[in-house]
């Protein structure tokens, strides 16, 4: 199934529900490897030939786009206005907007921008019964009932397929810096973590980076730490100049010797590697990444975590948004057996303990339950199921896919 315009998209879909035939969402195809496989027959419904922009008003600051477009053409068509969408893309020539929102995908910058939850303003979808919908707008002034722009954002195309988006907008940034601190051990790096909470404006991202892989992108020999900390100021000159000396000033002040600031070209590699490292598809050049895990915790357990994690397999690449508590780790070496033992039966639990939880990305090992996928039932797992029944009855919306059954 591949339509070719918004209005073909409800006749599709009634008649796959009329027939009760599953369908799968495919955008870009950037993350099939995200969720769980799934396990019923079905059509594969292609969004891409949903990709004009069907209105963009620069001086409000807001874009509406159809559902297939690319996000590198959304960067190009902000770009002229010096206007962006600030969100960081794996593979941006090949994912759409609908698939990052129905991901709700994310990346280092989340700490300064948020995430797309924070722009989608507007919405149009269709439900499982081929019933279209829409919620929000250019200015939405009051909410009753389902917020949908938050409701769909995440729900990996199972409660409705996404056709049209509206965002709000941010000015380009003028300029950017990457400051980075090699830390000797993790207490050392706790201890710059700390002092980067107590900088009076926000960077835009906080990276810790562990792994013999980050060095050679910022000019490292292999004997320098292992441990980076990458982070990265945006704005005007004037600003970005300013909170560079003046974190300098206190990360110097506090005892970390190893400070340096990176030229543009680093920087900006940097930066392109820390987006692509979140891709849940395909490793980077060199990575041998049997089990790439996504783990959410508080902020404050995120060097803990790490420890934890570099104790089980120390040859593994970890990307760690220290500002948000969100961990990427690459695992070089991981066993089936392992699943039960360390995933579920250690890593897990000390994520939940941390205050977050722990997904799998993607995973060479083999085919993955749900509950291995996702962990087991939460309290708020009946209210989705409720919510799921509403917009899909016969669940042809990506069965299996997400958390719910079948």
């Amino acid at each position: 199934m591949s339509p070719g315009s918004v209005a073909d998209v409800p006749d599709m879909i009634r008649s796959a529900h009329d027939a009760k035939q599953a369908i799968y969402t495919i955008g870009g195809g950037t993350s099939l490897e995200y969720g769980v496989m799934p396990t019923r027959t079905g059509y594969a419904f292609e969004t891409t030939g949903l990709s004009r922009v069907v209105d963009y008003t620069p001086r409000d600051m807001t874009i509406v786009v159809e559902a297939g477009v690319r996000f590198s053409d959304l960067v190009q068509t902000l770009a002229v206005e010096k206007q962006q969408l600030p969100i960081d893309a794996p593979r941006a020539t090949e994912a759409t907007i609908g698939g990052l929102v129905a991901s709700d995908w994310s990346g280092p910058r989340r700490y300064g921008y948020g995430t797309l939850r924070d722009y989608v303003i507007g919405i149009n979808a269709v439900d499982g019964h081929g019933v279209p919908f829409k919620g929000g707008g250019r200015v939405v002034k009051n909410v009753a009932g389902y917020d949908f722009c938050k409701l769909l954002t995440g729900s990996l195309g199972t409660l409705g397929i996404i056709t049209q988006l509206t965002f709000k907008l941010k000015p380009q940034s003028e300029q950017a810096v990457t400051l980075l601190v090699a830390c000797e051990n993790l207490d050392v790096t706790e201890q710059v973590l700390v002092t980067l909470v107590d900088v009076p404006s926000p960077p835009a991202s906080i990276d810790l980076l562990v792994g013999a892989g980050w060095k050679p992108l910022v000019g490292l020999p292999e004997s320098a730490p292992a441990n980076l900390v990458a982070v990265r100021f945006e704005g005007s000159e004037k600003e970005v100049a300013a909170m560079r000396d003046q974190l300098q000033a206190q990360l110097m002040a506090a005892g970390s010797a190893n400070v340096s600031v990176l030229d543009h070209s680093k920087g900006e590699s940097l930066l392109a590697r820390q987006i692509e490292f979140s891709d849940c598809g395909i490793a980077a050049e060199g990575d041998s990444a049997p089990l790439t895990v996504k783990i959410t915790a508080l902020p404050s357990a995120v060097t803990q975590l790490v420890s934890r994690l570099i104790q089980y397999d120390p040859d593994c690449t970890i990307q760690a948004h220290a500002g948000t508590g969100v961990i990427i780790v690459r695992f070089a070496k991981f066993q089936a057996s392992d699943l039960t033992t360390f995933l579920v039966g250690q890593l897990r639990p000390a994520a939940i303990q941390a205050g977050g939880g722990m997904s799998i990305l993607s995973s060479e090992i083999g085919d993955l339950t749900s509950q291995i996928v996702w962990g087991g039932r939460v309290a708020s797992s009946g209210l989705m199921e409720q919510i799921k029944q509403k917009f899909d009855p016969r669940g042809i919306l990506n069965p299996g896919r997400f958390i719910f059954q079948a």
